[in-house]
């Protein structure tokens, strides 16, 4: 048990700090995709003819295989943390975005109509009344986002981004130590299922209404 802790030097990071980063660079990528698909979903919500391309286009960015987007970034931002992000951020974009519209769709009209009624411009409806409601659909496009990029930043250690788990895969090979390779994949499973955990306790913390009409 005790190499299953004994991380390799050349990784400069204790077990703890390689989570501390693999978090890092999982997380914000996804909360970048978040910040930005709130104002999209809206867009979409607010001009229907929009949400066909938008969708689009985020698919065929999903489509791209996470190494080859990571390959083409390296000439912009190098073997750096920044090129494993942004992919990720993109990828959390054909998720979030769906999720967001369809569940600003769901908020039915009598409650727009009242929201309307009491003074609530297009902005203000949408971030105090839509967005609320909406919640449930939210928390799940984050789970599916937050367990894929957690999943995928592994993939960064192929084009030598240090830090995060998967660089132990790598050193399970160059050190003959499986170990190693069963302590990345049994920590980064373990990681997504606490913040998916953590997510779906979020969700009830937010929509107590829920609980009231399951009761």
């Amino acid at each position: 048990m005790s190499g299953f802790f004994d991380i390799p030097s050349d990784l400069q990071h204790s077990w703890l700090g390689l989570i501390g980063l693999h978090l890092r660079e999982a997380l914000l990528p996804v909360l970048a995709g978040l910040v930005l698909a709130l104002p999209i979903a809206q867009l979409c919500v607010r001009f229907r003819w929009l949400y066909p391309p938008v969708l689009w286009v985020t698919t065929v960015l999903y489509a791209i295989p996470s190494l080859a987007f990571f390959v083409v970034l390296i000439d912009y931002t190098g073997q750096t943390e920044l090129t494993v992000m942004i992919p990720l951020a993109v990828y959390s974009l054909v998720i979030l975005v769906p999720a967001i519209v369809d569940g600003v769709r769901s908020v039915p009209q009598e409650t727009l109509a009242a929201a309307t009624a009491m003074g609530f411009g297009p902005l203000r409806r949408y971030v105090q009344v839509q967005l609320p409601i909406a919640v449930p659909a939210i928390i799940a496009g984050l789970r599916v986002a937050v367990v894929s990029s957690i999943s995928l930043v592994s993939v960064g250690t192929l084009i030598g981004n240090q830090g995060a788990l998967g660089n132990l895969l790598a050193d399970s090979m160059f050190y003959h130590r499986p170990e190693l390779a069963v302590n990345s994949v049994v920590t980064t499973a373990v990681l997504a299922i606490v913040i998916d955990a953590l997510l779906v306790g979020l969700r009830h913390l937010l929509t107590p209404w829920m609980e009231d009409t399951a009761k």
